[in-house]
């Protein structure tokens, strides 16, 4: 593993635009990040329910993913939610967690009207991740304004729901409950974020814009970012620039909300560990060969080297 050492990161990618007092940057070890035993006397719903929504025609992947890796990263209950056009190939894939078809619109992406259904699934939930391949239909904007609006627990907007939300950002300024965004620079901008001045600069405007938003900007040396509080991933590498690796990083993340990890402290080490996974799947398999599968099997290595 590469160790991405602070002082670099700041002169790569930091401008003299945003004055060091202005922020708190930390660059964490695995000690900052490590997580407790879990409980002798403990069973599946100890844990939390995971609720994933997720997919659409065409991309049956990014839903089996994202719930995978949330199922190993200690969830107790995970429930996958998809389109009727993807849940035979989708239920197939998954490991254990519970797919649940809603109804689909004739393009395969989520139908409008479905809101009632989903608003059960919601309150049952512990955390919930919306957006990996759910598409831009006029359902899925229903579905993400929904959760956005009416989901009390910790939401992660990633993927296909940032774009969404990027056409409303008064959702985001009129919830109250944490939610995470976890975009890449593309769709970073897209949300209105601005990094004419640097990815640093760009994420403490953002999140001084947005103060309950948690940002989590995808990238070498992905930042964690509230308010002025930012850390740098110092794991990760090459091998991970593949489509499907944020459908992982989504999971695990709803993995930590739903075992009721504080939100900043479960973005900074989900992103950790992704990274962590990663960096393993390369040393075992070479840069160029690690698929967002490899990232997934290689989650439980991961895992124990933050387990106290």
């Amino acid at each position: 593993m590469i160790r991405l050492e602070l002082e670099d990161y700041v002169n790569q990618f930091a401008d003299d635009s945003v004055p060091p007092g202005e922020y708190a940057l930390s660059l964490p070890e695995a000690a900052d990040l490590a997580l407790p035993r879990r409980e002798s006397v403990s069973h599946k719903y100890t844990y939390g329910r995971a609720l994933v929504i997720a997919g659409s025609r065409g991309y049956a992947g990014a839903p089996v993913l994202a719930a995978n890796a949330c199922e190993r990263s200690g969830a107790g209950l995970t429930r996958l939610v998809v389109p009727e056009s993807i849940y035979v190939p989708a239920a197939a894939r998954i490991d254990g967690a519970v797919a649940t078809p809603l109804r689909a619109d004739e393009n395969g992406a989520f139908a409008r009207g479905i809101l009632p259904e989903v608003l059960p699934l919601l309150g049952g939930a512990s955390a919930c991740v919306i957006g990996p391949g759910i598409g831009t239909a006029p359902g899925a904007g229903e579905l993400t304004a929904l959760a956005v609006r009416e989901f009390e627990g910790p939401l992660i907007l990633d993927a296909d729901a940032l774009t969404l939300c990027g056409k409303n950002m008064a959702l985001l300024r009129r919830r109250t409950s944490p939610v995470i965004l976890t975009p890449h620079e593309g769709e970073f901008r897209r949300l209105g974020g601005n990094l004419s001045a640097g990815r640093l600069a760009g994420a403490l405007a953002f999140t001084a814009a947005f103060p309950n938003v948690i940002l989590v900007l995808k990238g070498h040396g992905t930042l964690v970012c509230r308010g002025r509080e930012v850390t740098v991933n110092p794991t990760g590498g090459p091998a991970m620039a593949k489509g499907g690796s944020g459908d992982v990083l989504a999971g695990i993340l709803c993995a930590l909300l739903a075992q009721g990890f504080e939100p900043l402290f479960a973005a900074r080490c989900a992103v950790y560990l992704h990274g962590l996974a990663g960096d393993l799947a390369a040393g075992a398999l070479g840069e160029y060969s690690v698929t967002p599968s490899d990232l997934i099997r290689c989650l439980p290595e991961a895992f124990k080297s933050v387990t106290a």
